[in-house]
């Protein structure tokens, strides 16, 4: 087929084909990737289900208990994200479908839908993410989500029947509080919607009670009358996660507005790495035609409220995130439900042949992620030794071979049977990537980071009193940093693809030392509740029952 009868097939036939690769793509990549450390913390929790986690909300953790009871493969624990793109492409495509009036006036008949439709979805199949995202990661739940929520509210807007309108707005507010449970950034969607009732009201004046694409306005109670019904069940999500607080050490707020933030300032080079983060993964080309099209896309907002509730989706949390950025490093990964409300928004505002430019020069942009991600894979390990992050890329992929190597330590540590032994790693990344290579607990020896402490609620040192422990660590350690837990201590290395890993090995483990030594700091440091916080502490109670609320 000539390039150029190639480069002009339909949108359908573009999303069938897209589709399809994109489909086998991913689940290649999702079987092939090793399991990363972030991605073995969330499946640590999974193993232990509870109703919260020290540092994030719980829909991550709820979701792979469920995965977890049927298996532990890779490509399966991985499977929500590697389906994500696509569950995403056909809500979006339905929501266009069922626009009235879009494009330019005077078009945006049934078939000039059905194209837009198509296009949607191939945006977001097409955006950086949907092409190579396949990790599994607290922001997993938070897209689907938080589109449910914003065709629930669509739904309500177009609902004549004021009950209909009350019920939508009620399921909005449902998948907002699980919006929430999944990311607390779910919360900027809040604002998102309180920026389109404050702008349908002011619309509802120049169209005179007309929502417009087939919506109702039905007056200034009505409309606030669902959003606070929107609002009323939202709430209940951080209820509910406020409650799980006051009973687990006040956790989830010591780490996100305390412990995590005592690095942040203001950097030149945070906003700069924003705005290059939201134009990659929501496409430059398509930002382009947007600001391009600016005029015509504030003129649709008049008059169709699809596009409105897209642009203030898009928009509030974009912009709110402009102005964390003064102040912290916005992450690619916070950016992921947001950006497809771009996509919606080019679909229904910009001219058809604005579409097709984005998705000519979007193909191509795909098809390079594609063939980097192939090469990283046919290159032997060898070549990214010269990178800086050689080392945690070998003990990422080659931790089953790290495992066989410490094994003979093991063994003579658990008096001829490893799993007498407590296998233990310094590092909060590196114990649950031994965890789930080799399917066991693997407790966190020492004070560990400010992030992921997950362990601190399931690991009881008071029961390993005795016992021995082999400590593997990616750095040596200090002479002498084990000497006060154990009654002797011997050291070993073991070099992996040429890179050094090293074991200290802990015979008969002494825990009040550690208790003193140890979590005494650990409990300065992160479980210093205010003391106007109510509530109790299970770390203290455990360890510190003098003071066991950890004033």
């Amino acid at each position: 087929m000539p390039a150029k009868h190639f480069l002009s097939l339909p949108p359908r036939r573009w999303l069938l084909i897209t589709a399809a690769v994109l489909l086998v793509f991913r689940l290649v990549l999702s079987a092939l990737v090793p399991m990363t450390g972030d991605e073995a913390y969330f499946i640590f929790w999974g193993e232990h289900p509870a109703g919260g986690y020290y540092d994030h909300p719980p829909m991550a953790g709820w979701w792979l208990t469920a995965l977890l009871a049927v298996s532990r493969a890779e490509w399966w624990l991985r499977l929500p994200s590697t389906l994500m793109p696509f569950f995403l492409a056909a809500m979006l495509w339905h929501c266009v479908r069922q626009s009235a009036g879009v494009g330019s006036p005077g078009t945006g008949g049934e078939e000039e839908r059905t194209q837009r439709a198509d296009f949607v979805a191939l945006l977001v199949l097409l955006q950086p993410a949907g092409v190579w995202n396949v990790l599994f990661t607290t922001d997993t739940p938070l897209p689907p989500f938080a589109l449910l929520s914003m065709l629930a509210y669509v739904a309500a807007l177009r609902s004549p029947a004021i009950f209909s309108s009350l019920a939508w707005h009620a399921a909005a507010g449902l998948f907002l509080g699980l919006a929430f449970l999944s990311k607390y950034f779910a919360a900027l969607l809040g604002f998102a919607y309180l920026a389109h009732v404050i702008s349908a009201q002011r619309a509802a004046a120049r169209t005179g009670g007309n929502g417009g694409d087939g919506g109702t306005d039905g007056g200034t109670i009505r409309r606030w009358t669902g959003f606070a019904a929107l609002v009323a069940v939202a709430l209940l999500a951080p209820a509910y996660n406020l409650w799980w607080n006051s009973g687990h050490c006040w956790t989830n707020l010591l780490f996100n507005f305390m412990n995590r933030n005592t690095d942040a300032g203001f950097s030149w080079t945070n906003p700069l790495l924003y705005v290059v983060s939201v134009l990659y993964l929501a496409l430059p080309f398509l930002c382009w035609e947007l600001w391009r099209a600016r005029r015509e896309v504030a003129e649709r907002m008049k008059s169709n409220m699809t596009v409105g509730v897209a642009f203030y989706f898009a928009a509030i949390p974009l912009l709110l995130y402009a102005l964390m950025s003064l102040q912290k490093t916005i992450g690619l990964h916070w950016l992921l439900a947001f950006t497809p409300f771009l996509a919606l928004l080019a679909a229904l505002t910009l001219p058809l042949s604005a579409l097709t430019r984005v998705l000519r020069a979007a193909i191509p942009f795909a098809i390079l992620h594609i063939v980097l991600f192939a090469a990283i894979f046919v290159f032997p390990l060898s070549t990214w030794q010269s990178l800086p992050l050689y080392k945690g890329i070998v003990f990422t992929v080659r931790t089953p071979q790290l495992l066989q190597a410490a094994m003979p330590h093991l063994e003579r540590c658990g008096g001829g049977r490893a799993e007498n032994c407590i296998l233990a790693s310094n590092s909060y990344s590196a114990a649950v990537t031994l965890a789930y290579a080799a399917d066991r607990h693997v407790p966190v020896f020492g004070e560990g980071s400010r992030y992921a402490r997950q362990d601190d609620a399931v690991t009881d040192y008071r029961a390993f009193a005795g016992r021995n422990f082999l400590i593997l660590r990616r750095t040596p350690s200090p002479p002498g940093e084990y000497d006060a837990y154990f009654a002797r201590t011997e050291s070993a290395q073991v070099a992996i693809e040429g890179v050094p890993f090293y074991l200290v090995t802990g015979y008969s483990f002494a825990y009040e030392p550690y208790r003193e030594h140890v979590l005494s700091r650990v409990r300065e440091r992160y479980y210093h509740i205010p003391s106007w916080l109510p509530g109790s502490c299970p770390f203290c109670e455990r360890y510190f029952p003098e003071t066991p609320r950890c004033y």
